[in-house]
């Protein structure tokens, strides 16, 4: 998933993510208009767009021939859609209601403590995959790990979203080199 925010190196680096293997890419930029992420498509190679979701402006999913469209509280699903469609959950309840209508989930566990680092132990990943509800169908966001990135795949998930694993070997500010953010990505692609 991209950042909520824009920056100056971003298609270099969403680019070389693809090159290494990124199934799908969430662009995720809320409240933000529509001109950036229209920039910001035109700059990543045409070869990758069907690869990439939109939550917001969703008339860029056709006009781009984008993969689909991850529904948001913030915006009205289109009519007569065709192509991906997938949504947020925060509880296993609202997993097996939404499922059933869209291709995949975003399941973001609910923290017991506000603030609390967005880890999950082991423990909780193995309950969240015997409660039947976790399948292909669902993906794991926030708290991935290099630690618990195996377990999560061993738990039944269909795969992870990543974030902060990727974008924290990132500085914005400081560095136009982006070999940690390919070394991090390259160690969670070989353990799912």
């Amino acid at each position: 998933m991209t950042t909520p925010y824009f920056f100056v190196e971003e298609h270099q680096i969403l680019t070389m993510l693809f090159d290494e293997g990124l199934d799908i890419l969430h662009l995720r930029k809320p409240h933000t208009e529509p001109i950036y992420s229209e920039r910001l498509l035109s700059l990543l190679p045409e070869a990758y767009r069907n690869r990439i979701v939109v939550h917001d402006h969703y008339y860029l999913k056709n006009e781009y021939r984008l993969r689909g469209i991850h529904l948001n509280p913030r915006n009205e699903p289109p009519q007569k859609l065709k192509g991906s469609v997938s949504a947020s959950a925060t509880t296993l309840a609202d997993v097996a209601r939404i499922k059933r209508s869209v291709d995949y989930v975003l399941f973001t566990p609910q923290m017991e403590t506000p603030g609390q680092d967005a880890r999950y132990s082991d423990r909780q990943i193995d309950e969240w995959g015997e409660a039947k509800v976790i399948d292909s169908k669902v993906m794991l966001m926030g708290g991935v790990t290099l630690e618990n990135v195996a377990r999560v795949k061993r738990a039944g998930f269909g795969g992870v979203v990543l974030y902060g694993t990727i974008w924290n070997h990132f500085d914005q500010w400081g560095t136009a080199d982006f070999k940690g953010i390919a070394a991090s990505f390259r160690k969670i692609r070989k353990l799912c």
